[in-house]
C-alpha cells in the first residue's frame, strides 16, 4: 500500500481486518513487528522511544470515535484546543487555537464548554485539538461512527477542506461504506491484506490522461470547454492489489458467481495479445 503526500484516503474492512491496527502503527501506537512501514522516508519499524515520541508529536494528528480521548469536558473549546500546546510550551497559543477552531467552522462556539455542544461540534473540537501540533499527517478511527447521516457529512466536509487548503495527508477508518464513496480514493484491507481499491475520478481527469484529447476537439476552447463539462462528472473504478509476492485477493462476489470457495483450485490462463488472465474453477 502506498498514500502519496497530500492525499486523503478511506481505509474500509470488517470488523478484525487489520484496519485499526494499520492505522494504530501509522499513529506510532503500536511498532510493527515484521516488514516495513515508510512514512516521509523514515522505517518506523527501526524508531527507538525517542523517535516515537517525536513522531507522535510533530509529525501525527489523530482523531478517534470517542472523543472523549481527545476532550476535556469541563474546558471550553478553545481552552481544550490550547491544552496539548499549552503541554508542550508553545507560543501564541490563544491565536493557534482560534484559528484552528475557524478552519473547522467553530469561530461562534470558541467559549462554549463541551456539555453546551452537539455531537458533530465536539468532534469538529476534536479535529482542531489533533491539528495542534501541525501534523503533516492526520489519522481519523471512525470519526463519524457515533454522529448521524447529515453531521457526518459536515465532518467529512471539514476533512476534505482541511486537505485542499492546507495538504495534510489524511487517512480515515471507517465501516460507513456511504462515507467512503464519497471519498476518491477507497482502500478494502481483508485478512489483514489490502484486497482492493476504488479509485473515483471524474471524466476531465480521463481525459487529460488520454492522449486522444487533442484529437477529439478541433480548437483548444472546444476542449477546454469539454473539459470543464466532465469536471462534474465522476466515474469510480475498483481495482484488485497485487502483494509483493504476486498474490490477490478476488473480490467475494466474483467467487460466489463462479461457485468457487476459499481453498478450492482453479486454473489461470494468459491471453498475452489480449493482455488477460483468465481464471475458472478446476474440474
Amino acid at each position: 500500500m502506498q498514500i502519496k503526500k497530500g492525499e486523503l484516503v478511506a481505509i474500509v474492512g470488517s470488523s478484525g481486518s487489520g484496519k485499526s491496527t494499520l492505522l494504530n502503527m501509522l499513529g506510532g501506537l503500536d511498532k510493527p513487528s515484521a516488514g516495513s512501514l515508510i512514512v516521509n522516508g523514515r522505517n518506523l519499524l527501526k524508531f527507538n522511544e525517542e523517535d516515537y515520541m517525536l513522531y507522535k508529536r510533530n509529525v501525527v494528528g489523530f482523531v478517534w470515535q470517542n472523543n472523549a480521548r481527545n476532550l476535556v469536558p469541563y474546558l471550553t473549546a478553545v481552552q481544550n484546543v490550547e491544552l496539548p500546546m499549552l503541554l508542550q510550551n508553545q507560543k501564541n497559543r490563544r491565536e493557534r487555537a482560534l484559528e484552528l477552531l475557524d478552519a473547522v467552522g467553530l469561530s461562534k462556539r470558541v467559549n462554549s464548554r463541551l456539555d453546551q455542544m452537539s455531537g458533530g461540534e465536539q468532534q469538529r473540537v476534536a479535529i482542531a485539538i489533533s491539528l495542534a501540533n501541525n501534523p503533516s499527517i492526520l489519522l481519523a478511527d471512525e470519526p463519524t461512527g457515533s454522529v448521524d447521516t447529515k453531521t457526518s457529512d459536515q465532518i467529512l466536509g471539514v476533512f476534505k477542506e482541511l486537505n485542499r487548503t492546507k495538504g495534510i495527508t489524511i487517512v480515515i477508518v471507517t465501516h460507513d461504506l456511504r462515507l467512503a464513496k464519497k471519498i476518491d480514493r477507497v482502500i478494502a484491507i481483508r485478512d489483514g491484506r489490502t484486497s482492493s481499491e476504488i479509485i473515483k475520478k471524474s471524466h476531465a481527469e480521463i481525459m487529460r490522461e488520454s492522449k486522444k484529447l487533442g484529437e477529439e476537439y478541433a480548437t483548444e476552447e472546444e476542449a477546454a470547454a469539454a473539459l470543464e463539462a466532465a469536471d462534474e462528472d465522476y466515474v469510480s473504478e475498483e481495482l484488485v492489489v497485487l502483494d509483493r509476492t504476486g498474490r490477490l485477493q478476488l473480490p467475494k462476489e466474483y467467487l460466489e458467481a463462479l461457485g468457487i470457495k476459499g481453498g478450492s483450485r482453479v486454473k489461470a490462463d494468459l491471453d498475452k495479445e489480449a493482455e488477460r488472465i483468465y481464471i475458472k474453477k478446476a474440474e
